[in-house]
C-alpha cells in the first residue's frame, strides 16, 4: 500500500483495496459460515468472533498490514459481523455512523452512552476520540454493485459527529455521495464515523461482507475494555 492510500484514508474516511483475498478463500469464509451454527437475522449475524475461523481470519496478514499502514500502529480485532442482502432479505439501513462499540462492562461516565444489550453483549456509544483510533475493515465476499445495494457513503463526513435525525437527512441530500462498488476479495477500510448507508438491491444477486473492526488497544480508558464479539 502506497502512502498515497494512507492520506486517501485519512482525507475522506475509506479507501478500496482491490484483489486482498481470492474468489477461492472468498467461497472458504461463505462455506465456514454455512457450516457453523450462528444466530442470524435477516441482516446477517453478530458475535463471530467467537468462530476460531473467523477469529483467524481477523489476524489475517493482509488485513493487519491495511490496518497498520493506515493507522501506523499494529491492530487488534475485536469484532466481526456478517451482513447479508440477498433476494429474500432485501433490506437497508439510512445514512449513520456507528458510534456503539462493544464493552465488557457497562460504562456511566462523561462522554460514554447511551448504552443497549445486544444479544447478551454490552454495546455504548462511545466519544469521538475513542471512535477515531477504530479501523473498520470489509471484506467483500460477492462482487459488490449498482445492482445489489452496495455501500454508499459521504466522503470526509468522519471529520465531525452528528447527533441529530435532521442533520444526517441534510447531510445525505446535500453532500457528495460516493457508491463503493468492489470486486469480490476486496477490502473496503473505512472510519465508524463516516456517514454510509445502504439502499436496497435492484436484482437478486447476494451482497455478502464480513466486517471487522480493529483498535489500537483493547483497553480504551480506565474500566473501559472491548469486549471480544
Amino acid at each position: 500500500m502506497k502512502l498515497d492510500k494512507v492520506r486517501l484514508v485519512k482525507d475522506p474516511g475509506f479507501w478500496i483495496e482491490e484483489n486482498v483475498f481470492s474468489e477461492l478463500e472468498c467461497s472458504r469464509i461463505l462455506e465456514t459460515l454455512s457450516h457453523i451454527k450462528i444466530k442470524r437475522s435477516r441482516a446477517g449475524a453478530r458475535n463471530l468472533m467467537a468462530i476460531p475461523e473467523i477469529w483467524n481470519l481477523s489476524h489475517d496478514a493482509r488485513l493487519l498490514s491495511i490496518c497498520e499502514k493506515i493507522i501506523g500502529r499494529t491492530m487488534i480485532a475485536y469484532k466481526a459481523t456478517l451482513f447479508e442482502k440477498t433476494g429474500k432479505a432485501n433490506w437497508l439501513v439510512a445514512f449513520h455512523q456507528d458510534t456503539a462499540v462493544p464493552l465488557e462492562e457497562n460504562v456511566r461516565r462523561d462522554g460514554w452512552g447511551p448504552s443497549s444489550t445486544k444479544q447478551g453483549v454490552n454495546f455504548v456509544h462511545a466519544p469521538t476520540w475513542a471512535l477515531s483510533q477504530i479501523l473498520a475493515l470489509r471484506i467483500q465476499l460477492d462482487d459488490s454493485t449498482s445492482g445489489n445495494g452496495p455501500l454508499r457513503v459521504i466522503p470526509g463526513s468522519h471529520h465531525r459527529r452528528l447527533k441529530a435525525d435532521d442533520e444526517f437527512e441534510v447531510a445525505a441530500m446535500s453532500e457528495k455521495i460516493v457508491e463503493c462498488t468492489a470486486g469480490k476479495g476486496s477490502v473496503i477500510a473505512m472510519s465508524p464515523l463516516l456517514l454510509h448507508a445502504s439502499s436496497k438491491a435492484l436484482n437478486d444477486n447476494p451482497r455478502r461482507v464480513l466486517h471487522f473492526e480493529y483498535a489500537p488497544d483493547l483497553q480504551l480508558g480506565v474500566g473501559i475494555r472491548l469486549a471480544i464479539s
